[in-house]
């Protein structure tokens, strides 16, 4: 892997490789141009970069911790390691980039921020930064998602954001995506669209990742400062895959460590609309401005998905991700609702911590690579905590015995 990564991907089109570009409506074009060249000035200023770390200091809570999983380590083997991420203000990795992209609409001069969301995460991040920055905030989401994660439901609201219920096709995080787009198209002057993932046309899966990169610099150094060494695995889970990017690129060019992003298998991967393993079972597509790998049914069109985890049921990837399958320089692999049920309970059960049913993906996975190699270690990047997955998780599947 090239040591000038960062500065090759994307090139000057946003592409990654054959992934990314920007499909956009003629009425977009302008705007976009305007946030990639505010983008590129002021992400490189002193000004801006101060202010972004003393917001990542003293109001998200950041460096988050990595810690060691003694118990679970102890049952099944290997040497577990999370990345707290879940630990950051707002209870995952999402305000990572809604404070970055909140700081460069006020500088580009917006008044309104607005996005999609399905586990309600990025929803409550980005209503969180619009309040800082004193700033209104519209939230598209699916009725599907706003039953399974009411507590975010509400979060949003307190903090004085829109909650825009999406009833049409499957009302998750897709239709949520095609409802944000087409109201932002409606008045992209006082508007910005804040993404959620490293998804959607240049400049966002770059900037989204860039901004997420805070997760792997801190983790890369955190991990080296425990054990001397790198670790052997680095997991996380993709939907979009914001999470997973953001660990992943500290670790790109070092060719030792395997990393691992783990997609929802949901139900049956066999069955299509019983699973959202986009990588896994997709194939290039252009969805919501971008080229990417997606699930495609026999029309070419968006397949229906489907996944216990909200924040992951996407029939789409991050172009940087489709890149990086292509490249063989990540392995991507699959975690059912089983699975990932059963990794929310054990990580609760034995360490105290109650993850994001999107993060139990990763930790499924991780569990099972420690069971295969005992004698290696497993990073685990814990996106999010569970505070708004309980009452699901309860409802649907009860407490283990």
């Amino acid at each position: 892997m090239s040591k000038s990564y960062f500065k090759t991907y994307p090139n000057e089109k946003g592409y990654f490789g054959e992934y990314g570009g920007a499909y956009i409506p003629p009425v977009l074009e302008e705007e976009m141009r305007k946030i990639t060249e505010a983008y590129f000035k002021i992400s490189k200023s002193h000004e801006f970069i101060s202010q972004l770390r003393s917001i990542r200091k003293h109001y998200q809570g950041r460096p988050t911790p990595v810690y060691y999983c003694n118990r679970l380590s102890e049952k099944y083997s290997g040497r577990i390691y999370l990345k707290r991420e879940d630990l950051n203000h707002t209870g995952a990795h999402k305000l990572n980039h809604c404070m970055g992209e909140a700081l460069l609409a006020k500088y580009l001069g917006k008044k309104r921020l607005i996005a999609e969301t399905g586990a309600g995460q990025h929803g409550v991040a980005l209503a969180t930064a619009a309040a800082y920055f004193g700033l209104e905030c519209e939230i598209h989401m699916g009725e599907v998602d706003i039953k399974k994660e009411h507590p975010n439901v509400v979060r949003m609201k307190i903090l004085g954001a829109e909650v825009v219920p999406v009833t049409h096709g499957l009302k998750t995080l897709k239709e949520a995506v095609d409802s944000a787009f087409e109201a932002y198209l409606k008045d992209p002057i006082n508007t910005i669209y804040c993404i959620g993932s490293v998804v959607g046309p240049h400049p966002f899966p770059m900037m989204v990742r860039d901004f997420q990169r805070v997760v792997g610099i801190e983790a890369k150094e955190q991990f080296f400062d425990m054990t001397g060494e790198l670790p052997d695995n680095v997991v996380a889970c993709v939907g979009g895959g914001s999470n997973a990017m953001g660990i992943f690129s500290a670790f790109i060019e070092d060719e030792e460590v395997t990393l691992y992003g783990v997609e929802p298998a949901g139900r049956d991967l066999s069955v299509i609309g019983e699973h959202a393993a986009t990588i896994t079972h997709g194939s290039p597509g252009i969805l919501h401005g971008f080229k990417c790998y997606t699930l495609q049914d026999e029309k070419g069109e968006p397949a229906p998905v489907y996944s216990v985890a909200s924040g992951l049921d996407y029939p789409g990837v991050g172009p940087e991700h489709s890149m990086l399958h292509d490249l063989k320089r990540v392995k991507y692999s699959s975690a059912t609702d089983k699975d990932a049920i059963d990794a929310f309970y054990e990580l609760s059960r034995l360490e105290g911590i109650i993850p994001a049913l999107e993060s139990a993906h990763a930790v499924a996975h991780a569990l099972k690579i420690a069971k295969e190699h005992p004698r290696q270690s497993i990073l685990v990047n814990l996106s999010g905590r569970g505070d708004k997955d309980i009452d699901f998780i309860v409802d649907n599947y009860g407490l283990p015995k």
